[in-house]
């Protein structure tokens, strides 16, 4: 996405407290002009081009990208909180339009009826997010499950506190559908409270670098699942399983819902896996529900982590479990029509 991020960067550093306070919280970089509002200044930008810099706050404002290529920048990273803003019924940031950059910014408290309430949805698009924070709503990055071309690059972000809130509704802290590829480094995932860590139906995935701390997780399931497979690496990452687990089989799936993207060559290697004292289940660290060889290589795993499980289902088995998250995935959506 060729937006002018480096101008961005620049404004950003040198925007001052005498500068956040003479303009307008929402201010479009290329052309000078400050907004009240989020929607605003998306509106703005429209077709174009352009960078929205977002001064020091905590807004209770959302906004629908219909077109364009938006940055969304935090004018000093960690000081922007959008707080339970959402539109459409979706999310604080609802995308769709030609491409996206989030960098900076905090989402929080975003909840909705059907369960799905997320910081970002994506439709449509790029999407890039940089230094952003996802806490304690019932998603954080949920996208649609139309094929594309697209990817979804994740860096030094984090999510804390996502899944299902204290009515039993929500998701995965990020779910993300069948685009092209999904990319997560430099980032942490902890304190979930329902669904998975990371659930990814796109057809290559790279995670890396990055930690997975279900110590204080409630009603969790997998770290990564790659429902319906997918190549790639997954790579120098940080486990921790909690007591609190609600499937507690594995840290990492593949295809359990079903072999749509092969997984010939994925490779899941230099990562470490620990239990946390008192923990009385065996684990397996991949379970493979397919034939293809996935490679495992020098990865550390704690006493009571077995590297490897091949699943074996029973075609009514299949079927049930197909059944079972088709439902949690689609029926909300469904009824949010």
């Amino acid at each position: 996405m060729r937006l002018p991020l480096l101008a961005a960067a620049a404004l950003t550093l040198s925007a001052g407290p005498a500068m956040a306070q003479s303009t307008p919280p929402f201010f479009v970089s290329e052309t000078g002009k400050g907004f009240s509002s989020l929607a605003e200044a998306v509106a703005a930008i429209g077709d174009g081009d352009g960078t929205i810099l977002i001064a020091p706050g905590r807004y209770g404002d959302c906004a629908v990208q219909t077109a364009g290529r938006v940055a969304y920048v935090a004018r000093q990273e960690g000081t922007v909180t959008f707080d339970g803003g959402v539109c459409e019924g979706k999310a604080t940031l609802v995308l769709r339009g030609r491409g996206a950059h989030v960098q900076g910014i905090r989402f929080t408290h975003e909840v909705v009826p059907d369960g799905n309430g997320a910081g970002i949805r994506l439709e449509q698009a790029n999407l890039t997010v940089v230094a952003s924070t996802f806490v304690d709503a019932q998603c954080g990055i949920l996208s649609g499950d139309e094929a594309s071309t697209n990817t979804v690059t994740v860096d030094r972000s984090s999510f804390a506190g996502l899944g299902k809130d204290p009515r039993g509704h929500g998701a995965h802290a990020m779910y993300i559908g069948r685009v092209r590829a999904l990319k997560v480094t430099n980032s942490r995932f902890e304190r979930g409270t329902g669904g998975h860590y990371i659930k990814s139906r796109a057809p290559n995935i790279e995670v890396l670098n990055s930690s997975f701390d279900d110590s204080r997780g409630t009603m969790t399931n997998y770290m990564i699942d790659l429902p319906n497979g997918a190549i790639g690496r997954i790579a120098g990452n940080a486990f921790v399983n909690g007591l609190g687990k609600e499937n507690r089989t594995t840290f990492i799936s593949v295809a359990p819902e079903g072999r749509e993207n092969t997984s010939a060559g994925l490779v899941i290697e230099n990562n470490k896996a620990w239990l946390v004292p008192n923990y009385p289940w065996q684990t397996a660290f991949v379970a493979n529900w397919t034939s293809d060889p996935v490679i495992q290589r020098n990865n550390t795993l704690s006493p009571g982590i077995t590297q490897f499980k091949r699943m074996a289902d029973s075609g009514a088995r299949k079927l049930l479990r197909m059944a079972y998250y088709y439902i949690s995935d689609k029926a909300s959506a469904l009824l949010a029509g």
